[in-house]
């Protein structure tokens, strides 16, 4: 399946709308982690999945997506001693779409990502004033990325 997702630094100072969101907690690590390619563990909330992309650009990728039991994931986190990557996350529907914004936390806080899933890399989409600028083309904003400065 192919993912394509646009991201965008959020502005905190207008944020205060999203406490009326429910979040959830969301904690992943990396079994493989290499640049045109990453298998990551997740946990999110009471569920896990075990996600294999692959891809060279940033904008769209393919991606594998499986949900696998949570003490597996626990398990394998545990096991292998990967750096985990912690953040929570807010779903908020706007304009016939859903943003996904997602306060890290660790020595990540401070750092908010806004992502929204496309179906094509060119759908209109309406930006919501709360965003800063747009980073889907720099790397350093992908998790698989973040999670190196861990």
């Amino acid at each position: 399946m192919k993912e394509i997702e646009r991201k965008f630094l959020v502005n905190n100072e207008e944020l205060e709308f999203i406490k009326t969101y429910r979040g959830i907690r969301i904690e992943q690590a990396y079994i493989q982690n290499e640049k045109d390619r990453t298998v990551r563990l997740r946990t999110k909330g009471d569920k896990a999945f075990l996600t294999i992309k692959s891809g060279t650009t940033t904008l769209s990728r393919d991606e594998f997506e499986y949900q696998i039991p949570v003490e597996d994931a626990l398990a394998m986190m545990d096991a292998m001693e990967l750096k985990t990557l912690t953040k929570t996350r807010y779903e908020i529907e706007l304009n016939q779409h859903k943003w996904e914004v997602d306060i890290f936390e660790g020595k990540l806080e401070g750092l908010i990502i806004a992502e929204i899933e496309l179906k094509t890399e060119d759908e209109y989409f309406q930006k919501p004033t709360w965003l800063r600028e747009e980073v889907t083309f720099d790397s350093n904003y992908l998790n698989a990325n973040l999670i190196n400065q861990l």
